[in-house]
């Protein structure tokens, strides 16, 4: 970037990052740091943290070197800043000589604002003393800054080795950044990283855009497909534990007609990088991942995260679910909780060969996670509370308060089943003592003479699955406990006792026998995809962005968020100036790109006064077919239109489907040897 003549903070968010004010205490913070201030910043993620090092570093004078600890988050934030005109750079294990030449030269010339770097790279002796000592230096910017906290979710030792920029550079100020970090991570962040006299900048943890749900699980192809309907035509990122099962999930999907992979540790390196190109390249896309995936990407269009199993901690659920609506828009936050989760989890903690102090903690930010899932209070309040904010509730837009007036008094029915779980012996699970209770004849109940115990056939005013909506609430809410034996036998806990005794009441949803699946699917919650539906220009916007970023061999959000082309949509700006007000729009973007969005504008417009009715069908079929299942018909019509010449985009625009969804199919259909084919022909 040239240097304004005024490197004013509000200047540079306007003219570079094409936004018109700053976020939250976004101003106050970066204006303390191109002071000489150090700070540590704790914003949830999307919430504009990387401007709180980026703005200041082109203020300052010199370079501003950030820390970071992912390869793909170094590539994705420097390319994003190429794009607005910033010299940035990484230097990485995948940079070569040329590159690095370059990166040496720039910095002795001062002709770099940002150089991206990993924690062991940066703290090597020989590249402190031959690199970084002999840069003119604004700052240094470390972020993931939780891996320093023992205490933190995601501890790496290698971070222990930045307290020494403390001693090696005391005038260049340090800006330590994290999305996670509870009250007590945020002092040992302080304390390792010396940001003696340093202040605190803590936003909000509240994602106001984003539902949160928690299910009992029932089965999880079933609830995963039943959720899918409600974000039709979205990208998301669907969490597994095991390697195997985002392979079976994937093919899964893919059979159902969505556009979906799988990705874990356990590929090769080839296979991974193209699913990440693919993710972040394509539209209505869906990645089955093991949590080896998200980290670092910088997609901010994802509009659902659902987890297939129970995450570790609140810090990894809370990162995790954080990967949806970056860009503000509605999404949704999906998790389905079982007692086999939990017996899971803690028998990897002791099972583990980490030092019992390390046990120790795991073990304690499981329950705190166990507490969140139980809890019968507002998710949102449970949540921000074991971040240190308080929240009043309800917040409308989680599971616990959306289906509040749907609560009735199950305290009977709750005694019935604690009381048949202790008079059973407390060794059996859920399934025995549903059976006990509708007084059924298993085998099982015969051997072990349950016929004869008080509560036998005392709870036939429920059906199973009412009885097993019951068995669910009593393990969330923490009534019962998974045995120790670890076969899923159930054991009544301390807190079953007032239930018990009639000294607690108990406010649950039973769910209505013959109701409760349809009146899902056929609603759509708040945070559903459905709500985001978009007509043809913003379609042709989209595609423009995709030709310019294959043109360009970068992500598609790098050039254009969805936020920008959806606002360019709906304000159908005429000239450069109406232009330049968009969000995301600074003077570089404006000057690049400016001229044919406004052509692409103009033609629509000219388009849709001549032909209202097309367009409002052609929208109508898109949103109706994204996400879909392929039907022979359309593959009919696909084969025959690609026969005759048609390209990606005009499918995608005649079918109502994402390009990544067109290619997908004519590889499927063996039209094409591979998706880089299909693309030849846009």
């Amino acid at each position: 970037m040239n240097r304004l003549e005024t490197p004013d903070p509000a200047t540079v968010l306007t003219r570079i990052f094409g936004y018109e004010s700053f976020r939250s205490f976004q101003e106050e913070a970066i204006r303390h740091v191109i002071a000489g201030g150090n700070a540590l910043i704790l914003m949830p993620t999307g919430g504009g943290k990387s401007l709180c090092y980026q703005i200041p570093a082109l203020c300052r004078p010199g370079v501003g070197v950030v820390v970071s600890p992912l390869i793909a988050l170094m590539q994705d934030q420097v390319e994003a800043l190429r794009q607005r005109g910033v010299r940035a750079a990484a230097w990485n294990s995948a940079s070569s000589d040329e590159e690095i030449d370059r990166i040496v030269e720039a910095l002795a010339a001062e002709a770099l604002d940002l150089l991206y770097v990993a924690p062991e790279r940066l703290m090597m002796p020989a590249f402190l003393e031959r690199v970084i000592a002999r840069a003119k230096l604004a700052l240094f910017a470390i972020d993931e800054a939780h891996c320093v906290s023992e205490w933190g979710h995601d501890f790496r030792p290698e971070y222990l080795q930045l307290a020494a920029l403390a001693e090696r550079f005391p005038a260049v100020p340090r800006v330590a950044l994290t999305a996670t970090a509870d009250l007590r991570t945020r002092a040992e962040i302080m304390e390792r990283l010396h940001l003696d006299g340093g202040r605190m900048f803590v936003a909000s943890f509240d994602r106001p855009n984003i539902v949160y749900r928690i299910e009992p699980l029932r089965g999880r192809e079933t609830q995963l497909l039943e959720f899918l309907k409600r974000h039709a035509g979205a990208s998301g990122i669907v969490y597994c534990r095991a390697r195997k099962s985002t392979e079976e999930f994937a093919e899964l999907l893919e059979a159902e007609g969505y556009n979906a992979f799988a990705y874990h540790a356990g590929m090769d390196a080839r296979s991974r990088r193209k699913a990440l190109e693919r993710f972040q390249s394509e539209d209505a896309v869906i990645a089955v991942a093991t949590i080896a995936f998200g980290m670092g990407i910088d997609k901010p269009d994802v509009r659902f995260v659902a987890h297939l199993d129970m995450p570790k901690n609140v810090e990894a659920y809370y990162q995790e679910t954080g990967r949806a609506g970056r860009d503000g828009q509605p999404s949704e936050a999906y998790l389905l909780y079982g007692a086999g989760d939990e017996v899971t989890l803690r028998r990897f903690i002791e099972q583990s060969e980490a030092p019992e102090a390390r046990k120790a903690i795991e073990r304690a930010k499981l329950e705190q996670l166990l507490r969140i899932l139980r809890a019968s209070r507002c998710r949102r309040e449970a949540l921000l509370a074991y971040f240190g904010e308080a929240k009043p509730a309800p917040c409308a837009a989680c599971d616990i308060c959306l289906d509040r007036g749907a609560m009735e008094d199950a305290t009977e029915p709750m005694r019935k089943f604690l009381s048949c779980v202790f008079r059973t012996g407390e060794r059996f699970g859920a399934a025995h003592v549903i059976d006990v209770l509708l007084g059924n004849t298993t085998e099982k109940i015969i051997q072990f003479g349950h016929v004869t115990v008080s509560t036998y056939g005392i709870g036939q005013e429920l059906s199973k699955k009412q009885w097993r909506a019951v068995a669910d609430h009593a393990h969330a809410t923490g009534l019962v406990r998974p045995h120790d034996n670890g076969f899923g036998g159930l054991v009544l806990t301390d807190a079953a006792r007032p239930v018990l005794r009639g000294e607690q009441r108990v406010m649950m949803k039973i769910p209505a026998q013959r109701e409760r699946v349809k009146r899902r699917a056929a609603t759509v919650p708040p945070g559903g995809s459905a709500a985001l539906a978009h007509g043809p220009l913003f379609d042709a916007l989209r595609a423009y962005r995709l030709d310019l970023a294959r043109a360009a061999g970068v992500a598609p959000y790098t050039i254009f968020h969805d936020r920008t082309l959806e606002e360019i949509a709906a304000l159908k700006p005429a000239t450069l100036d109406m232009l330049s007000h968009v969000y995301g729009i600074g003077v570089l973007k404006l000057e690049k790109y400016g001229p044919a969005v406004l052509e692409i504008v103009k033609r629509h417009r000219d388009a849709a006064s001549a032909r209202p009715s097309a367009d409002a069908n052609l929208a109508g079929a898109s949103a109706a077919n994204l996400g879909k299942p392929w039907t022979a018909q359309q593959d009919q019509v696909l084969r025959r239109r690609w026969d005759e010449g048609a390209g990606v985009a005009a499918l995608a625009a005649e079918l109502g489907r994402g390009s990544g969804g067109i290619e997908a199919r004519l590889v499927r259909l063996g039209l094409v040897p591979d998706r880089e084919t299909a693309r030849m022909r846009p």
